[in-house]
């Protein structure tokens, strides 16, 4: 079995997966839930895994592991936030994971009885209408109930490193 980039290695396993697939840029998000409107029953997340389902009826998707806390949580509360981070929120995103204890940086705002980061680009409030085990995670399917976004450069992780983006070519949105 090889380390080296670019061969051919037969061999699926979880180290070479993750990656291989650490190769596909991705925003970052915090999942967050709570019990009630009180923030010392929030619990929340890092998490790279969330994608769009569909747009009518909006529907949104996070891959949660069966190991982790936040999987029996969103079980329990039925609710989930997203909060798609700011390129200036990295120790918000590393307190999220763990990596670091940055608890002054983290202001909640609630929104349909949801915590969600304040500063972050993005704020999706969200109802599970399904949860589908897959592998050693859950896919927990969330009907958006209400948004908020903003404008402002995305945090970006990349290879395991967080990244910024560069924009190349036009600087309008297509067709959006």
């Amino acid at each position: 079995m090889t380390e080296t980039a670019g061969e051919l290695d037969p061999e699926v396993t979880p180290l070479h997966l993750r990656k291989a697939l650490g190769r596909f840029a991705s925003g970052v998000t915090i999942v967050t839930t709570a019990e009630c409107e009180d923030e010392d029953s929030v619990h929340g997340m890092t998490a790279n895994a969330f994608t769009s389902v569909s747009l009518d009826p909006p529907l949104v998707l996070v891959s949660i592991s069966t190991r982790a806390k936040m999987d029996t949580k969103i079980r329990e509360t039925g609710t989930y936030g997203i909060s798609i981070l700011a390129g200036d929120q990295e120790p918000v995103s590393l307190h999220f994971a763990g990596a670091a204890h940055e608890p002054d940086r983290v202001r909640f705002v609630w929104r349909r009885g949801v915590p969600l980061l304040e500063g972050a680009l993005v704020h999706l409030a969200c109802t599970v209408v399904a949860s589908h085990p897959a592998g050693d995670h859950t896919l927990h399917v969330g009907r958006v109930e209400q948004l908020w976004y903003d404008d402002g450069h995305p945090l970006v992780f990349y290879t395991g490193s967080f990244r910024s983006l560069e924009l190349l070519g036009r600087d309008e949105p297509w067709g959006f």
